[in-house]
């Protein structure tokens, strides 16, 4: 088979073919949209709040009514103790207790700043909780410094004001820190899935042995799936879902090749250890949680064990997080991602050369 005819077959294969459409395209197309859906508010809003008044003279019913205003969070009852409200966390009803102590308005007239009051939030959702406590923290300090003045008493020292400008993630949203990074991830396993599907169902009915020409054919079908991917999600996925982004379209162009040859090698050469396609899926598809701890972005590379941190790196989607996310939102040029792009090139040629060598010589 020629080297046209084998990427024109592979290609119509994929477009034909139920499992490997919905690996290779579809779910491409519904990661694109779902994934970032429950982020859309980028921040957390509203948490639910249970409140044990001891106080209950006026500062303390002045910074409910401020709180009452923010958007951070939303008081849904007061209760008599600290065991009413653990029992309210428990049950599901409130994921934070503010307690007001008796001595808060004394405490507040007298310049002792947020004494009296203490906030416990749920750490379950570990930046929820701390985006929510940092505000709060900030709306009591300002209630109580306004209550202060409005009796007659010195205002607190103001500290400085400082403009902060983030310079990457420029909405500090959530879901513009998470998903560019998770991206990769994507492309890589929806990619990496099909192609190992596809060799190894050629495993199934024995189509082993291939010549060069329709070896690197079907690779490079593969990997034209994925450059369309990629180019699909860092522009016109990007542009929808309003993702902030630089718009290295040259460096990408360089780039994006380049990842989606590896991911497709590798995952042709991961398919030639099943036996079916459905083996394959089995095996691999637990890998994808793995890999996105592995990538670098939800802990540094740099802060894991030595041996784990080298390991990241035989993942092609490692390579491309330190690639495109700095060209994507960072405004990085080619030299400035070059480390990271020269590991992706080389795990290019170990892949992409196993890939060839085990096609072309594998037993009938």
């Amino acid at each position: 088979m020629t080297f046209r005819a084998a990427l024109e077959h592979t290609l119509l294969t994929i477009v034909t073919t139920r499992d490997l459409l919905s690996l290779a395209i579809l779910s491409v197309l519904l990661y694109a949209f779902y994934y970032p859906a429950p982020y859309a508010h980028q921040s957390a809003r509203a948490l639910p709040v249970v409140v044990v008044n001891g106080d209950g003279g006026t500062a303390a019913r002045r910074l409910l009514d401020d709180l009452g205003e923010t958007r951070s969070v939303r008081v849904v009852g007061e209760v008599p103790d600290m065991v009413a409200a653990r029992g309210a966390v428990r049950d599901r009803k409130a994921d934070g207790i503010l307690l007001i102590s008796r001595d808060f308005t004394g405490g507040a007239l007298t310049g002792r700043g947020t004494a009296g009051i203490a906030l416990w939030l749920n750490g379950t959702y570990l930046l929820r909780a701390q985006s929510i406590g940092t505000g709060v923290a900030a709306t009591l300090a300002g209630a109580i410094d306004r209550w202060r003045a409005a009796q007659g008493g010195a205002r607190l020292a103001a500290m400085p004001t400082i403009l902060v400008h983030p310079l990457f993630n420029t909405t500090l949203g959530y879901r513009d820190y998470i998903f560019p990074a998770v991206a990769n991830i994507i492309l890589q396993q929806t990619l990496l899935l099909a192609c190992a599907r596809l060799m190894a169902e050629r495993q199934r009915r024995r189509e082993r042995r291939m010549s060069v020409a329709a070896a690197l054919g079907m690779w490079a079908a593969c990997t034209l799936v994925g450059v369309l991917s990629a180019l699909l999600y860092f522009g016109m996925i990007y542009w929808i879902q309003d993702i902030p982004h630089a718009g290295a379209l040259p460096a990408l162009l360089v780039t994006v090749p380049v990842f989606a040859a590896t991911v497709a090698a590798l995952g042709l050469l991961l398919g030639k250890l099943f036996n079916s396609g459905d083996d394959a899926l089995k095996i691999l598809l637990p890998t994808s949680v793995p890999l996105v701890f592995l990538a670098g972005f939800a802990w540094p590379l740099h802060a894991m064990p030595g041996w784990l941190s080298a390991l990241a790196w035989f993942s092609p989607a490692t390579c491309a997080m330190h690639i495109f996310v700095p060209l994507n939102q960072m405004g990085a040029s080619l030299e400035d991602v070059f480390g990271p792009l020269a590991k992706l090139m080389a795990l290019l040629a170990l892949y992409g050369g196993l890939n060839i060598w085990s096609s072309t010589n594998s037993a009938r």
